[in-house]
């Protein structure tokens, strides 16, 4: 790491146990790559940054070594993971069985109220679409999955899948700012709740296979152009 302090001190007044917060802030820095792809981190110095002690330190790295972002070695320490095309291939082959599974459950099991409130989602992304809002983008692209895994009725699976998508977060705006993405995944989300109107799993596991298939090519493509990727 650097010398100069890059992260900011801890809020020690918040209401959330320290480990949680100090957690949130190592994730955040990753994602907006503050906190490099191979970048060794230093609990000792971690710990100075975000003026805390290194005990929390020491927890928030092991939580984040389950979600992906970290990668502990034997005598040697803690580094921020790197992504190979291996890795998002594999994510991707796991995320495309599971996702189309969820959403032929919410086929089956939507409720009229919860298939309008996907409706509004899909109409509050195509506004923020026309406006460039890709903060809110990313925002409503969530919940709207969120919703769909809510819908499934499998509390276990939507875990599983969140998981799986946390190990590639880092990269979601890279993905969405692609030149045309926005509007191809706006298209697929609505092929996808409209054959659960339909009450169609099939329909609806195909759109959802479909999603995941176009998804990965396009974060291949960006990620392509990045230099948080290995071959």
């Amino acid at each position: 790491m650097a010398n100069e302090k890059r992260l900011e001190p801890i809020n020690l007044d918040t209401y959330q146990p320290l480990r949680e917060v100090v957690c949130e802030s190592l994730r955040k820095a990753i994602l907006n790559g503050t906190l490099a792809p191979g970048e060794r981190l230093m609990e000792v110095q971690l710990a100075d940054e975000l003026g805390i002690s290194r005990t929390p330190i020491r927890e928030a790295i092991r939580k984040l070594e389950q979600e992906g972002y970290v990668i502990m070695l034997p005598r040697r320490g803690s580094y921020v993971s790197s992504v190979s095309v291996h890795d998002v291939q594999e994510i991707f082959e796991i995320r495309s069985a599971l996702e189309s599974l969820s959403i032929g459950l919410a086929a089956r099991r939507i409720e009229n109220e919860e298939l309008e409130q996907l409706q509004k989602l899909l109409l509050l992304i195509e506004g923020y679409i026309e406006d460039d809002d890709i903060e809110n983008i990313v925002k409503t692209d969530i919940e709207f999955h969120d919703l769909l895994y809510q819908v499934s009725r499998n509390e276990r699976l939507g875990t599983i899948i969140n998981n799986l998508k946390e190990q590639l977060a880092r990269f979601r705006k890279l993905s969405m700012s692609y030149p045309g993405r926005l509007k191809d995944t706006l298209e697929e989300h609505r092929e996808m709740v409209e054959a659960i109107a339909n009450g169609d799993v099939e329909a609806a596991r195909d759109a959802a296979e479909r999603h995941m298939e176009r998804a990965e090519e396009t974060l291949l493509k960006a990620m392509s152009k990045q230099p948080l990727i290995k071959s």
